[in-house]
């Protein structure tokens, strides 16, 4: 089947992993389960996969364009409906088996992720389930070139610490979108520190979990204040944003 798209969401479509992951968490459901909601549906490829498992899928774009595009791409499909508009002021009148939520970025700080599935995880059927099931989010200590924040995408960097993980969470619950963690990491080698990269990994279903993938949560460079390291020292480091309010939120400093 050829979509149409928007650019961005083209994008999307070419990152073979991503849809991969999301394809095969989804083929997991017997076939006619009652109700699904695929929140932030961009062009439809995942109301696609639902559509031959549920019932019915009710598939919410807010981007006007993109919801065009849903809209033709699953115009012959009786058992999904398409609305455009916000999650946040949707009037949801029946409790679903899954909600599939692809509002992800890195750390879940620049999309809403977090207060859509806040807001939507009350009309869930007692056991229904929620795709993806949560996030994995790992730091290490970096001297990287670019010295702002961006993410991974060819950027050059020294890695100089292990990977460790400082924040986890499940889908399933009730989250605090205001997220602040303090660590420690230990310097591996002598070196100029100036920046932390955070990693995301997406925990798709029991079985299925994704790294950084390029549409899928590419890692994330911090910038911290540049700071002279020997191997094993213990830096000791805060972090701050709000997730769902972009990455102008992010604060980073040494305690």
């Amino acid at each position: 089947m050829k979509f149409k798209t928007t650019p961005y969401h083209h994008d999307l479509l070419k990152d073979t992993g991503r849809l991969a992951v999301f394809y095969e968490a989804i083929k997991q459901y017997d076939s006619n389960t009652d109700l699904a909601y695929d929140l932030g549906c961009g062009s439809g490829i995942l109301s696609y996969f639902l559509s031959s498992k549920f019932e019915e899928v009710i598939s919410i774009e807010a981007d006007f364009k993109a919801f065009k595009c849903a809209e033709e791409n699953l115009a012959s499909f009786d058992n999904v409906k398409v609305i455009n508009g916000d999650v946040l002021e949707h009037e949801f009148t029946r409790n679903a088996d899954l909600i599939v939520c692809e509002m992800l970025d890195t750390a879940l700080i620049d999309e809403e992720e977090i207060p859509v599935l806040n807001y939507a995880r009350r009309f869930l059927k007692d056991g229904g389930r929620i795709i993806p099931q949560g996030i994995v989010n790992t730091v290490e200590l970096v001297n990287m070139q670019r010295h702002h924040i961006h993410w991974d995408e060819g950027a050059e960097y020294d890695v100089l610490s292990d990977e460790e993980v400082y924040s986890q969470f499940n889908f399933s619950d009730d989250i605090d979108p205001e997220f602040s963690s303090d660590f420690t990491l230990k310097a591996n080698k002598d070196a100029l520190l100036n920046g932390l990269k955070i990693t995301t990994y997406t925990i798709l279903d029991d079985d299925i979990i994704a790294g950084p993938l390029p549409m899928l949560n590419p890692p994330l460079m911090m910038p911290l204040d540049e700071k002279r390291v020997r191997v094993n020292d213990f830096i000791h480091v805060e972090i701050k944003y709000i997730m769902g309010n972009g990455i102008e939120s992010i604060k980073t400093r040494y305690l």
